[in-house]
């Protein structure tokens, strides 16, 4: 049998759920290797994520909770933590469930922007343009919507100040409620302020969705994924804002789709993602790239791999946090480990 995304996916879904604010037992802390150390693990498992660090604190929103480790609906949960903490502190819940709703702190304000929501059984991924911008008063206030729904894309802040959303998928005709409905695409937003307009941009080079990526030096780096009708890819873009230009880097040395990426001490890491061939599996590969020399290097191999994890940077260290220790719907995660280069 082939195995692609959306037959492991949607076995994992099979069943949902569509409890928005399930709570499930943590997992026991793990052991540290190398660079690696265990952090605080999430509340509830969690995957196809993309937490945030916001005024000192990694916040998560979102994602896929699980049922004994299998995908079971989105969530509305939100959760924040900084080092010393015991715990994740909950905090003020997202207006409405979603799958893979994208983080990130912009002009000192937290974002929650697109993803999928999921009304019913047959309509699991009806991807969104909007997004939503945690007030001072604590509260989600609606912020400007995406030319396009858009979902598993990338997003930086530049240098010049500006938010960008590139790649990812969006429908292909009137249908968005299924992952079939949805394809690949190269294009790219921009926002200069969350009470302005999003603008179009220079496309990206390829289309491709499940991504990372991170800013280092005020350019935007796009690195792996993975393509609807062609697998994973090894392609890594950077776009510079100078001349609304991308150009090609030097690509991921393999080729891994739902992976994690972060910035640290002008370097790109990026970790994890799943394969689809062969019965499907998750990489335990680590990697850095340093733009200087155009050069990837291989790091300690993750002690727990995962794809649809997320890794952001607090301090000197690097936290990828949750994620799903088989390819597709199962074995979700809520650990998170510490990686300090």
């Amino acid at each position: 049998m082939t195995f692609s995304r959306r037959h492991m996916m949607l076995s994992g879904a099979a069943a949902l759920s569509w409890g928005c604010s399930a709570q499930l037992p943590t997992s026991a802390k793990d052991k540290a290797v190398s660079g690696w150390a265990a952090s605080t693990s999430l509340p509830i498992a969690l995957q196809e994520i993309y937490p945030a660090t916001h005024k000192g604190r990694i916040h998560q929103a979102g994602g896929f909770i699980a049922k004994d480790g299998r995908i079971s609906g989105p969530t509305d949960n939100h959760f924040s933590w900084q080092p010393g903490e015991e715990t994740w502190r909950e905090n003020t819940l997202l207006p409405t469930a979603r799958h893979h709703p994208q983080l990130i702190s912009f002009k000192g304000q937290l974002l929650a922007i697109a993803g999928f929501e999921s009304p019913s059984p047959e309509a699991v991924w009806t991807m969104q343009k909007s997004g939503w911008a945690l007030g001072e008063n604590g509260i989600w206030e609606t912020m400007p919507e995406l030319p396009a729904p858009c979902g598993e894309a990338v997003l930086g802040v530049t240098g010049d100040g500006y938010l960008h959303l590139a790649g990812g998928r969006t429908p292909i005709s009137s249908a968005n409620a299924t992952w079939q409905d949805q394809g690949d695409t190269d294009h790219h937003f921009v926002l200069s302020d969350i009470g302005g307009t999003w603008e179009r941009a220079a496309p990206c080079l390829s289309k491709r969705n499940s991504a990372a990526g991170a800013v280092i030096d005020g350019r935007l780096h796009i690195v792996g994924g993975r393509q609807v009708g062609g697998g994973n890819v090894t392609t890594h873009e950077v776009y510079d804002v100078r001349d609304d230009s991308w150009r090609e880097a030097a690509p991921l040395p393999q080729a891994q789709g739902g992976l994690a990426a972060t910035a640290l001490g002008g370097k790109l890491y990026a970790f994890g993602g799943e394969y689809f061939d062969n019965g499907g599996g998750v990489y335990p590969e680590s990697w850095a790239y340093n733009p200087k020399t155009d050069n990837w290097d291989a790091l300690t191999d993750m002690p727990n791999p995962r794809h649809g994890l997320g890794a952001v940077t607090l301090g000197a260290s690097i936290y990828v946090i949750g994620g799903a220790k088989e390819a597709g719907g199962f074995q979700t995660s809520a650990i998170v480990e510490r990686f300090t280069p």
